[in-house]
């Protein structure tokens, strides 16, 4: 639980969590709560693995829901600074090759919000394709609609 720190640092950046859907409200004790039930779990169905640069943590990846060959894939920069150069695509390729190997995976889905223009644009250039947006039905939740895409490994 060393890299806390970071996750605190995050979790204060409003760029990030509405990129995320990160509640902002969290306090301290709520936030390393989820985040140890997160990185510590022995979970046969979720694998998060974080990104690291110069030694230190800016991100994270995970696969969630994984079935025979099939995951859901998560990716977070958590350093805004680094946004736009190109680590988060570099990280998801490598990471998809690893699941690909390691787990058989040859399907994967991706669940972003739907004013995260930055994943978007990352899924498609890898090569996802969109699939279906989940509406929230409170107006006030607008933001918060979620699209899902869809990849094929050949």
């Amino acid at each position: 639980m060393a890299d806390f720190p970071f996750v605190v640092k995050w979790s204060k950046d409003n760029a990030f969590c509405e990129a995320n859907g990160w509640r902002k409200d969290l306090d301290r004790e709520t936030l390393y709560r989820w985040w140890k039930h997160h990185v510590t779990a022995d979970s046969e169905d979720l694998i998060r693995l974080g990104i690291e640069m110069n030694g230190l943590l800016i991100g994270y990846v995970d696969l969630a829901k994984i079935t025979n060959h099939g995951a859901e894939l998560g990716i977070a920069i958590g350093e805004s600074e680094r946004w736009g150069q190109g680590i988060g695509t570099h990280a998801l390729k490598l990471f998809m090759e690893y699941a690909a190997e390691k787990y058989k995976i040859t399907s994967f889905t991706a669940e972003i919000q739907r004013t995260n223009i930055r994943a978007k644009k990352l899924l498609e250039k890898i090569g996802f394709k969109e699939i279906i947006c989940h509406a929230s039905n409170k107006p006030s939740q607008d933001a918060y609609q979620q699209i899902r895409y869809i990849y094929h490994r050949s």
